[in-house]
């Protein structure tokens, strides 16, 4: 297993340094140029020569991304030009409601997911099957953004069960330790402020969870319905063991290896879809954050959020590695 892990962290380098590679020359090629975006209204030919002079952007692009490397190295990612903090301090200080909501999401997806999936395998040409299929169907056709709106506008508009926007009530009084709202109220025993971050999060959360809900449904029916019909299975019921026993410790961890799969990928779908959802429900994570350099051409924090969302999404893969001698032990010898 420490084997495994250090080769996945080994080839982790190699994938930023591309990544990092393409990045640069993605955000080169962008209308302006960053000294038009560091300048704004005030970009006049002369100004934008003194930028590019003081920056070293008129140097050649391999200098220019050996230099940009070297920062990233010593942990400075840059200066936003809309806010003016590093770059890497306004990650962080959105990472928490980004990770908080995306957790709340793949909870929603796997709660939902799993169960409907296993239901539909168990049940196979049914009509709970057929029902599930077709909801898994619309689940991934629905764009993310549609639903969000079409969530807000019934439940938070019409209806008023919960509220549109934010994080939390502006008139709420809390304190953030930690940054992530509904933990936050659970450590300083301010329950309200607990329950309404969490009411705030619960239709953005659904409405980023339809998809990977959709994906697990479908991955969890489609193994359950192979593992079920395998030769240690009938072997299993032969000994006389409990239905129970085959159906959860037999026929449902072993269809978990696939799964898991599915769930640590959709943690970066999550991370990213993340970004319609936050701005419908001008939700303040790094998605709005990272929308609103789009519009605002802050080339710092689209290089930087974007080589930091890929860092997160490696990881999440490292540790979907790790599970696999979790759930199989015949992995950990491989």
């Amino acid at each position: 297993m420490t084997r495994l892990i250090l080769r996945r962290l080994a080839l982790l380098v190699p994938t930023l340094l591309g990544l990092s590679v393409l990045l640069f020359l993605w955000v080169r090629a962008l209308p302006g140029g960053p000294a038009t975006a560091l300048l704004g209204e005030r970009a006049t030919p002369e100004a934008v020569e003194r930028i590019n002079q003081l920056y070293g952007f008129d140097r050649p692009l391999p200098q220019q991304y050996v230099t940009w490397l070297g920062q990233l190295l010593q942990g400075n990612f840059g200066v936003s030009t809309r806010t003016g903090r590093p770059v890497l301090d306004e990650f962080w200080a959105r990472f928490p409601a980004t990770v908080e909501l995306s957790l709340v999401g793949l909870l929603v997806a796997v709660g939902i997911g799993i169960p409907l999936g296993y239901l539909a395998a168990r049940h196979q040409g049914r009509l709970v099957d057929h029902a599930a299929v077709v909801t898994s169907l619309l689940g991934v056709t629905i764009p993310v953004f549609f639903l969000a709106f079409l969530l807000k506008w019934l439940f938070a508009v019409q209806l008023g069960w919960f509220p549109s926007t934010g994080r939390q009530d502006p008139a709420m009084i809390a304190t953030h330790p930690t940054g992530f709202y509904v933990l936050d109220g659970v450590l300083t025993r301010e329950w309200d402020a607990s329950w309404d971050a969490l009411v705030h999060l619960l239709l953005p959360a659904l409405a980023l969870g339809t998809i990977p809900l959709a994906i697990i449904a479908r991955i969890t029916r489609a193994s359950v319905i192979d593992v079920q019909h395998a030769d240690y299975v009938r072997t299993a019921r032969a000994k006389g063991l409990s239905t129970a026993h085959v159906r959860g410790r037999v026929i449902l961890h072993n269809a978990m290896l696939p799964v898991s799969t599915t769930i640590g990928l959709q943690v970066g779908l999550l991370l990213s879809g993340a970004v319609l959802t936050e701005t419908v429900f001008a939700f303040p994570g790094i998605g709005k954050f990272l929308a609103d350099a789009v519009f605002n051409l802050d080339y710092a924090v689209l290089q930087g959020f974007i080589l930091l969302i890929a860092v997160v999404y490696a990881l999440v893969n490292l540790a979907v590695d790790v599970s696999y001698g979790l759930i199989d032990p015949r992995m950990r010898t491989r």
